[in-house]
This record gives C-alpha cells, sequence and structure tokens, in this order.
C-alpha cells in the first residue's frame, strides 16, 4: 500500500509538472491608447521642453509615436508661454524662460485630434526652494577588489520644513545619471533641520566606462527641491523598472502621474543647486 501511494504521488507530481509547460495565450487591449507627456521646468534659464507620445502595443517593437501640431503654453496665472515645436513631438519656452521659486505652474496642451477621447489635457507643479549645497566630496571604497567605486557625498544644511530632494550626478560636463531609474530620491525625515555632513548622494562603480574616475575628472552634483507629489511617483516609477518582489507578487497599482483626463506621465517644476568636485588620483 505504502509502495502505491508513492507512485500516484509521483504521478500527480509528473502530470503538474507537464501542465506547467502548457503553452497560454494572453490576450492583451491593443486598443486603447493614451497620451505620455515628459516635461518639465526650473530656476534655470534656457529652453524647457514638455515631450508629447503615445502609448503602443506591448509587443509593439519600434519608438513611441510623437504627437506633433499640439498647441502647448505654460503659465503660473499671469504670465502665458507659448511653446514651440522643433523636433516632432518636442516642445519648447523661449531659451530665456525660468522658473520662480513658489509658483505654481501649469500646462496645458490641446491636441489637434484626440487621444483616448480627449483633446484637452492639464498638469500643475508647484515649484520648491531647495538649500544651498556647501559642497560636494568623494570617498574610495575598495573593499572587494572586484567593487571599487566612489561614493559622492554631500554637505549642506536642511531648513526646517519638510523637504524633499533629487540628486543626479555628471561627470566632465556629461549627466552619468541620465535616466529616472538612476535618480537618488530622499526627503529630510531623518535629518530635516540638521546639517547634512557628508551623506551619500551617489556612487560611481569604476567598472562601468562613463562613471570611471580619471584624476582630474571634474565631477558635479546637481541638487533638485521638488514637491513630494514627484518624489512619489519617481518611487513608484523606480519599484515598477525594478520588478516585483518578491518574483510571483501581484502587480502594483497604476503609476499616478499628474496629468489629466489619464494621460500618463509628469510635469514637474523643481528648483537647482549645484556643487563640483575635482577627482583625486586613484592608489
Amino acid at each position: 500500500m505504502g509502495q502505491l501511494r508513492i507512485i500516484i504521488k509521483l504521478l500527480l507530481l509528473s502530470m503538474m509538472v507537464v501542465s506547467c509547460t502548457e503553452r497560454i495565450d494572453i490576450k492583451l487591449d491593443e486598443n486603447y491608447t493614451r497620451l505620455v507627456v515628459d516635461g518639465s521646468i526650473s530656476t534655470e534659464t534656457m529652453a524647457h521642453k514638455v515631450v508629447l507620445s503615445m502609448t503602443s502595443d506591448y509587443f509593439y517593437n519600434m519608438p513611441p509615436e510623437m504627437v506633433t501640431g499640439a498647441s502647448v503654453t505654460i503659465t503660473d496665472g499671469v504670465f502665458i508661454q507659448v511653446l514651440t515645436e522643433g523636433l516632432p513631438g518636442v516642445y519648447s519656452t523661449d531659451p530665456t524662460y525660468f522658473g520662480e521659486v513658489g509658483h505654481t505652474y501649469t500646462l496645458n496642451i490641446i491636441l489637434a485630434d484626440p487621444i483616448g477621447g480627449y483633446t484637452d489635457y492639464t498638469a500643475s507643479s508647484t515649484l520648491m526652494p531647495v538649500a544651498s549645497v556647501d559642497s560636494i566630496g568623494l570617498e574610495l571604497h575598495d573593499e572587494w577588489a572586484q567593487y571599487i567605486y566612489w561614493e559622492v557625498k554631500c554637505y549642506l544644511q536642511d531648513p526646517p520644513t519638510t523637504d524633499y530632494y533629487r540628486c543626479k550626478i555628471s561627470k566632465n560636463s556629461q549627466m552619468i545619471t541620465d535616466t529616472l531609474i538612476e535618480w537618488y530620491v530622499t526627503d529630510d525625515k531623518y535629518f530635516n533641520g540638521y546639517y547634512i555632513d557628508g551623506a551619500a548622494i551617489g556612487y560611481l562603480e569604476q567598472s562601468y566606462a562613463d562613471e570611471f574616475l580619471a584624476a582630474g575628472d571634474t565631477i558635479t552634483a546637481e541638487i533638485n527641491g521638488i514637491e513630494k507629489e514627484y518624489a512619489t511617483f519617481i518611487w513608484d516609477a523606480q519599484v515598477e523598472l525594478w520588478g516585483s518582489n518578491p518574483l510571483f507578487s501581484g502587480p502594483r497599482a497604476n503609476i499616478k502621474g499628474n496629468i489629466s483626463n489619464g494621460a500618463i506621465g509628469y510635469f514637474a517644476a523643481y528648483s537647482i543647486t549645484r556643487a563640483t568636485v575635482i577627482a583625486p588620483e586613484y592608489k
């Protein structure tokens, strides 16, 4: 009897294994298209950009289709800045345009043809202040020979208000952290009102060509003052890009942006402070 039970269990197990290899065709909704918005303004005087595109099918292996011929404006409630389209789907402000701390900026988009049933979209963002960074430093970590990296450290006085920071790193004027998943974003929950004495804001892995430091290289840290909603948007997007943990956990809720009428993306306003340091010789 005991042997019979073992045989039955083995047969059931083999059936389960075979069933796991069965082909499953997942039907995806390929008809619902939405507008995608990627735009921002800052305290820096420059041509700020708003990029408009459309979502595509899951298995679509081509670049996204850009949205051309739209009317795009940004206003602070008093002055209206009209953006002009250069490259298809890329709309720019005048190069003398800049944002001011404390102002709330509203993006208005009117499409030539409806997307997702709408032609009009809007979003608003308040330009938050940022504490001026005193300096940045570099600390070498070579505890493990195969993982040598430079730690970028920041020194600044955090104000007593609740603040959110985004940190970006560039080398010799070339941005290293040029994608959302590489941005370091934090609030000041654990150092509110205190002096930040060498907190880590980035790491440069020396096995990567774009992050490798030679003596004399200039490292620049850009720190942005951002609103809470934008910080949350970045955190949620990074978790989505990193993937689920545990592996087979359920899907997350859709990432919440600030564009109206179901569009995807975020229109952000933020302030900028920068500091540089020269890379020393590695010994």
